[in-house]
């Protein structure tokens, strides 16, 4: 079921945001010191595209709070609210509220995604 659901997924908009973290991942990897951030972009951006069938568990941490501040203020805040606001559209419909909750998990980890484990269901 979580195969249907991931190719529905990518037909009906999970492709936009997936191609939003990748674009966003590439303006980080310019530079030495973004390239970490820039590498986790490109793991949510494979994320993104297959979000069913897996669990996102927030760790903490000083060093993981610190680079959250940053991604949230450097990049963060339009993914966030691009989900959220696709995640809205989406559940405009029964048929789509599956597909919103999804876009709202991926707005949650649009704003800390540093810390993140994302496990197999």
């Amino acid at each position: 079921m979580t195969g249907i659901g991931n190719l529905l997924w990518i037909i009906f908009g999970g492709w936009i945001q997936a191609l939003t973290w990748f674009l966003i991942g590439c303006l980080w990897s310019i530079t030495i010191i973004g390239l970490p951030i820039g590498r986790q972009c490109f793991k949510f951006a494979r994320l993104t595209l297959f979000p069913f069938g897996k669990n996102i568990e927030y760790g903490n941490g000083l060093g993981s709070l610190f680079l959250n501040i940053l991604w949230l203020l450097f990049g963060g805040f339009p993914i966030a609210l691009e989900a959220a606001f696709i995640g809205i559209a989406q559940c405009v419909t029964i048929i789509g509220i599956p597909f919103g909750l999804q876009s709202f998990k991926l707005a949650a980890l649009a704003i800390m995604p540093f810390g993140a484990k994302v496990r197999k269901v």
